[in-house]
């Protein structure tokens, strides 16, 4: 039997969301090799609405969950029904849903708050020793949560990313786009994803990586 992985998503769109890209190419390489991924996302509005075409911000309002939904092809999950103990993993796609939506990571640094029931489901799967990946942006957002463990994690070599995560009492690695960073004492794989401002494929080799190293982990 496959091994089933949470797959936290912030809505559909680079700019106000999951970044589609990150997120498809994780669907892909968990299914490939047999996993299951249960996908999750919060039940609430979004930040904003991007026009990803112009990049001006819209006078509309979203929800993080209907738009999730688009990338899971309708089969997903509210996050605050997701528990530890219904996944052998979790894994974080990228996107500014998850500095925007997820967290406000995008606005307060160091200082951000994390969504609540992200933070307890975060929590939960630390206590149980399982593994968690992130990819992007979202390593932050994971580090902010976990930030009294102590957690070395990668955004690739932006500088105030890096900077916000070490100012939480984190570590931060540079990384380039095809590499992964693995925090054994904590269990937690880390890529650049995105960040580093790659082609598709570049980006798919680091995600690659990383649920290979999820999986071997779960």
């Amino acid at each position: 039997m496959g091994k089933k992985i949470g797959v936290v998503l912030s809505g559909c769109g680079v700019f106000d969301g999951a970044e589609i890209h990150e997120a498809t190419l994780t669907l892909f390489f968990l299914d490939r090799v047999g996993a299951e991924a249960i996908c999750y996302a919060p039940d609430i509005a979004q930040h904003h609405v991007i026009n990803h075409l112009t990049g001006s911000e819209m006078d509309e309002t979203r929800n993080v969950m209907v738009e999730s939904a688009r990338i899971a092809r309708g089969k997903i999950t509210p996050l605050s029904e997701a528990r530890a103990e219904d996944m052998d993993a979790l894994i974080l796609p990228g996107g500014f849903g998850a500095a925007k939506n997820l967290s406000s990571v995008a606005f307060d640094g160091a200082e951000a708050t994390v969504n609540s029931d992200l933070a307890l489901l975060l929590g939960e799967i630390k206590a149980a020793g399982k593994p968690i990946g992130a990819m992007c942006i979202s390593p932050a957002v994971v580090s902010k949560a976990l930030a009294e463990q102590g957690v070395t994690v990668t955004i690739g070599d932006d500088a105030g990313t890096a900077g916000a995560i070490e100012a939480m009492g984190n570590t931060h690695q540079t990384s380039a786009v095809e590499q992964i960073v693995v925090d054994d004492a904590n269990n937690i794989v880390t890529t650049a994803a995105y960040m580093c401002a790659a082609s598709i494929a570049q980006v798919g080799e680091g995600i690659e990586k990383l649920v290979a190293e999820v999986l071997k982990r779960a």
